[in-house]
């Protein structure tokens, strides 16, 4: 087929089966994988996978998509997807932006140039890493899994006062804005993450070493509220991924695991009375939006589901390897998830602006290169990263990069980006009592 690009098409019916450009590789002729009522087949040259009855077909890419009888078939002389490391969607969201707004819509342009440049692309690393393209974006039924239906209807309504004005603010909401493409923009963010977190899962099904998604996507999603938009986040992407992954491939346990510098505390209220998803935090004692303490371990049945550790300002690498050990390792092992999911933030990086947290490039890589060991060991490798935050641009674009490598299994390359000049002591005597106070309480 010539140089060929790693793109791939997602049609209409319900975030099919992407559809991948390439040769099948070592690929057996037939398989057959069951899981409950679901089944996902190969078989000379189709993929059989079940969604609605509704019938489409594509030209694209030589490719054909046919839906009939809850079984999906999709031609696979175009799939390579078994043999990818990385899979990830790229939303930048170029009309949801505010002049000056630390949450710019220069923040994806620029990891992608970064990706490029540091040959992580399939240009440059062929079926290693998949971009997939043209996907779905989530219907209003995904994002009222999680949302109150008033306020996903009431901000669709908003969108023709910010066409006329240009930029809303969102009363109550902290400092996010709309502009007239926010609506959109953000069914389609969410999109992305329901679009790998189907990908992920029918590789999962075929290869015991699936590839892991990267959701490279805004605006971000974990402080908006089941009742509203917070702190620049408008939905809620990977709590609709968790609901997603529930509802639609039966994967009941749903760790999530949120290193943000700021707590994910729409995610928590989400999900705070739910047995069955497991939400842990880190993040900086005392920084926005001021939740996410110690105590809050979640609410009836969901007690002891939520576990938050805010680290004391200055933690850094040292102390995230020590967390990563002795708290997040050991909860994944007790939980037993049947998928992971991360709100990946950036923004604890010392060069970030919006806090005082000293992760380096290097701690991202460690965190990304464990969580992918932990999902393999835990739940069949089935892992999707969605970006948070992350505000310099430089450093949030090395350190997605690092984390691209990590994912990928490539050496770090942190020590051509960091500058251990510029760290200083960590407050290990603090770190210790947080993490035997989490620890004491969630009896680890």
């Amino acid at each position: 087929m010539g140089q060929q690009t790693m793109t791939t098409t997602a049609f209409e019916a319900g975030h099919l089966f992407p559809l991948i450009g390439n040769r099948m590789g070592n690929l057996k002729n037939h398989y057959a994988f069951g899981l409950k009522n679901r089944v996902l087949v190969l078989d000379k040259g189709f993929y059989k996978y079940p969604r609605s009855k509704r019938k489409y077909s594509s030209e694209s890419n030589r490719a054909c998509i046919s839906c009939s009888s809850d079984i999906l078939y999709v031609s696979s002389s175009n799939i390579e997807l078994f043999e990818a490391s990385v899979l990830y969607c790229a939303a930048p969201a170029m009309g949801h932006n505010q002049e000056s707004h630390p949450e710019s819509n220069f923040r994806v342009p620029t990891i992608l140039s970064a990706l490029e440049k540091m040959e992580l692309t399939s240009k440059h690393r062929g079926s290693e890493v998949i971009e997939i393209q043209k996907f779905r974006p989530a219907s209003v039924d995904d994002i009222a899994s999680v949302h109150s239906r008033g306020y996903v209807i009431g901000l669709e309504k908003a969108m023709s006062k910010a066409s006329e004005e240009g930029l809303i603010f969102i009363e109550g909401s902290g400092p996010t804005y709309a502009t007239a493409t926010t609506f959109q923009e953000s069914l389609i963010a969410a999109g992305a993450g329901i679009t790998l977190i189907d990908s992920v899962v029918a590789a999962s099904r075929i290869s015991q070493n699936p590839p892991v998604g990267f959701a490279l996507i805004r605006p971000p999603g974990h402080h908006a509220i089941p009742k509203g938009p917070m702190g620049f986040c408008v939905f809620g992407n990977v709590a609709v991924a968790a609901r997603y992954a529930q509802r639609v491939h039966g994967l009941k346990r749903v760790l999530i695991i949120d290193f943000d510098v700021h707590h994910g505390n729409g995610t928590s209220d989400a999900f705070y009375d739910d047995p069955d998803i497991f939400f842990i935090s880190t993040h900086q004692d005392g920084s926005y939006p001021g939740t996410g303490k110690f105590e809050q371990v979640g609410h009836g049945n969901g007690e002891g589901t939520t576990l938050n550790l805010p680290l004391p300002g200055g933690s850094g690498d040292n102390t995230m390897r020590r967390v990563f050990d002795e708290v997040i390792a050991p909860s994944a092992q007790r939980f037993k998830p049947d998928i992971i999911l991360v709100s990946a933030g950036y923004d604890a990086h010392v060069l970030d602006p919006l806090a005082s947290l000293q992760f380096t490039t290097g701690t991202y890589y460690m965190l990304a290169s464990n969580i992918k060991q932990l999902a393999k060991e835990l739940c069949g490798g089935r892992c999707v990263f969605f970006l948070e935050g992350g505000y310099n641009l430089q450093s949030l674009s090395y350190s997605v990069a690092d984390t691209f490598r990590a994912l990928l299994g490539d050496p770090s390359m942190a020590s051509h980006f960091d500058d251990p000049a510029i760290l200083y002591e960590e407050p290990s005597t603090k770190v210790k009592e947080a993490i035997r106070r989490v620890k004491h309480i969630h009896s680890l």
